[in-house]
């Protein structure tokens, strides 16, 4: 379909995300860019579907369990030195809740148990945890639609003057608008910047759909350890 250069038949990748009867939402739109050519590609969209038509997606910070303690303490006034001892009790990592924390961390349990204040700094800390912190700009999504957005959501000016939507990607999606993902890599970008090398200093003709991927001479470079030095970044 001339979509992506990779053949998945060949490469044995599996096609269940795009033809799985199980899925009752039109398939992810993801395309990969440069990361220095991705807002040339939303200039595109824009000024192809009309400026009304096109906007990026809004996105929440959430507070986070230690980020929750740490501002409910500002709220209760308790000295900054106590609230991050208390902060740091709780555990780094994924789904990490207050709750999960008190019952698997004796140390954090204790403290709070003994001091009033530390009780109520948890009990404000549970309620703000996971509240919507800040707005900011979702890093690859892209809404479209047949007519001007206003019409369709409200919308929201960031301070940085951008126009994104109030409602967020999930929300878009189940009123039925077009959401397409436009992401930036740095892995293409310095691919691309290889190529731009390897062009201008050894092979003028090089094409990356052209390369051999079963080059012993690559492969006895990389099994060896060594580096030419050439490609500098």
């Amino acid at each position: 379909m001339q979509i992506t250069d990779v053949d998945p038949l060949q490469y044995g990748l599996l096609f269940e995300r795009f033809l799985n009867p199980e899925r009752v939402t039109p398939p992810d739109i993801d395309i990969d860019f440069c990361m220095h050519r991705r807002s040339q590609v939303i200039d595109y969209v824009t000024h192809k579907y009309g400026r009304d038509n096109v906007s990026q997606i809004i996105t929440f910070g959430t507070m986070a369990a230690r980020g929750a303690i740490r501002d409910a303490g500002r709220g209760l006034n308790i000295p900054y030195g106590e609230v991050d001892r208390i902060a740091r009790l709780v555990p780094s990592g994924p789904d990490v809740t207050l709750e999960k924390s008190l019952k698997t961390v004796k140390e954090l349990r204790d403290l709070t148990a003994g001091d009033e204040r530390y009780q109520q700094l948890m009990t404000v800390a549970q309620r703000l945890e996971g509240l919507a912190r800040h707005a900011s700009t979702h890093a690859a999504g892209i809404v479209i639609a047949p007519r001007p957005l206003i019409e369709l959501i409200p919308l929201f000016k960031s301070n940085k003057d951008e126009i994104t939507t109030q409602y967020t990607m999930n929300d878009l999606e189940r009123l039925g608008l077009l959401k397409m993902d436009f992401l930036a890599l740095t892995t293409l970008t310095l691919i691309e910047q290889t190529l731009e090398q390897i062009r201008e200093q050894t092979n003028p003709e090089i094409e990356l759909d052209q390369i051999d991927l079963q080059d012993e001479d690559t492969f006895r470079l990389f099994s060896e350890g060594r580096t030419t030095g050439i490609f500098q970044f």
